[in-house]
């Protein structure tokens, strides 16, 4: 196959096949915005939304779910446990204009799962098949899942997932090559990845450890996946998808300068900027900051005084003092 595609989900088209992992914390608007103007993703997905907070007209969760046209195509990612709620909530995406709403069938996080919703639905597909239907019946925009390959390994389950999501009407799904239990740890499966692209008809998009261009090359040519999702990948290399779509045509991937990343933060704060307050405005730099710079020489240091600024003045004087320094000796060299 060639690794450069599109795929269609019942009439919206993704291209190129990468996508924007959902990401609780990151993936807002702001962060959205970044990763589609620097190029090469053709579907990104919002951080997942309470259809408890969504469907009783919580203000602080209808904003989460507010996006802009330059950011489509658009995936709206949902949790919960009620079909009822779920489908209310699928309604009022749809009515935001959303091009699809996704189902979160993997989120391992304990408070979620205590509820019955991301991974813990793994343990109880005919719970989970009476959501997917509920939605399915309720809105006309496609409807999409993300899940793990299991709840533990003794439990992996995700072809026969793939297949009653498939046959629910599911257009999509996205698969984290990792447990439940797992967690983060660990490497991702893609062998369970490849045996569910075998297994159903409906696209398959796989998901973990895709850190480099050429990793989600491999992906593709090893497994046939229809796609490639990038998670954390993209924080530490916002051009990852830029990088991989060129390499894909045989085009040499693009590097940014110095310079390229060190304006990079600065369009991350303007795009944050009248969003939030500046507290909250500086952990969201420190947490780009923290992820941009590993690899970087020097990069630990780096960290370690914006971490410990109290300002935005403060932050960006240690930032641009760092990039300034590290290219002057790059002239120098």
């Amino acid at each position: 196959m060639s690794e450069l595609q599109r795929i269609n989900i019942a009439g919206v088209t993704i291209e190129p096949n990468l996508v924007l992992a959902p990401m609780a914390g990151v993936t807002d608007s702001s962060f959205r915005r970044l990763i589609k103007e620097l190029g090469g993703v053709g579907l990104i997905v919002t951080e997942f939304i309470s259809v408890e907070g969504l469907t009783r007209g919580n203000l602080r969760t209808h904003r989460m779910m507010k996006f802009l046209a330059e950011e489509r195509p658009l995936s709206i990612q949902i949790f919960g446990y009620d079909p009822v709620r779920m489908a209310e909530a699928a309604e009022i995406i749809q009515e935001s204009g959303a091009d699809i709403v996704d189902i979160n069938c993997g989120c391992p996080a304990k408070k979620v799962v205590k509820g019955g919703g991301g991974s813990s639905l793994l343990r109880d597909l005919p719970q989970m098949e009476r959501i997917l239907k509920a939605v399915v019946q309720a809105v006309s925009i496609p409807v999409t899942m993300k899940i793990r390959i299991g709840w533990d390994d003794a439990t992996v389950n995700a072809v026969e997932v793939a297949r009653v999501i498939e046959g629910c009407g599911g257009k999509m799904v996205a698969i984290h090559g990792r447990t439940r239990v797992q967690g983060y740890s660990g490497r991702a499966n893609w062998d369970v990845i490849a045996a569910v692209k075998r297994a159903v008809s409906i696209p398959v998009v796989g998901c973990g450890d895709v850190t480099t261009p050429s990793s989600a090359l491999d992906r593709l040519r090893e497994t046939g996946v229809d796609g490639v999702m990038i998670g954390r990948g993209a924080i530490s290399n916002p051009w990852i998808f830029r990088q991989t779509s060129e390499l894909m045509r045989s085009i040499e991937p693009y590097a940014p300068s110095l310079l390229e990343k060190q304006r990079v933060l600065h369009r991350y704060h303007d795009l944050l900027r009248g969003e939030l307050p500046e507290r909250a405005l500086a952990g969201k730099l420190k947490q780009m900051c923290g992820y941009f710079t590993h690899g970087l020489p020097g990069g630990a240091r780096l960290r370690e005084s914006v971490f410990h600024s109290q300002t935005i003045s403060e932050i960006f004087g240690h930032i641009d003092l760092y990039f300034s320094t590290m290219m002057a000796r790059s002239a120098i060299a």
